[in-house]
């Protein structure tokens, strides 16, 4: 059946989604409703023409401003910067950071061909440069591997004129977790992130 084929192969190219997911989404699909597949199709068409780039933080936006950056009483004089849009929503769920976001939208990486004018770093940078002086912090809240250490040495050297203090998210052990389970670089981190109790 090459209707219900190309709809596997399509739920195939979605991340995480394997094989076996894939068909069993395709054969929901089929046996769904067809109020309930139009609601699918209309949703996704909606994203596709609503959702852009915030004018601001380059976060998703529904508008010319994101939720965040609309939000008059958040800390505009701290910039948390992260890789993808999805990291913002993961430190909002936290309920603990009251400041702005600046999303890269991926970090430099020369093995993938990903290089400084690939991502939002010129947007940054003209953003910290434009504060004058309201900016207090530049927290990095990159991925904690390779690309993201290297992205935040960079940040650091490239903004550190610019803004008073900058800061790399604590790296340690996780809530519950077993110390002798992890790896000597997560351990190594947690060591030197250590604070006062």
């Amino acid at each position: 059946m090459k209707s219900l084929d190309k709809l596997i192969s399509l739920f195939r190219r979605f991340p995480g989604v394997g094989p076996k997911q894939a068909e069993r989404f395709a054969i929901y699909t089929v046996k769904a409703a067809e109020g309930e597949v139009e609601d699918l199709v209309e949703a996704l068409r909606a994203v596709k023409s609503l959702v852009k780039y915030c004018a601001e933080c380059w976060n998703y936006s529904e508008g010319g401003r994101c939720s965040v950056c609309s939000d008059t009483a958040r800390d505009r004089s701290i910039i948390c910067v992260v890789e993808h849009p999805q990291d913002v929503a993961a430190i909002e769920k936290t309920k603990t950071f009251a400041g702005v976001y600046h999303v890269l939208h991926g970090a430099i990486s020369p093995t993938e061909g990903i290089t400084p004018g690939a991502i939002k770093l010129k947007e940054l940078s003209d953003r910290v440069k434009a504060s004058n002086g309201i900016l207090k912090e530049l927290i990095i809240a990159t991925n904690p591997d390779a690309e993201g250490e290297a992205m935040a040495i960079y940040l650091t050297r490239l903004l550190s004129k610019y803004v008073p203090k900058i800061t790399r998210i604590a790296y340690g052990v996780p809530l519950g977790g077993d110390i002798d389970y992890l790896d000597e670089i997560t351990l190594g981190y947690a060591l030197k992130g250590r604070v006062k109790i």
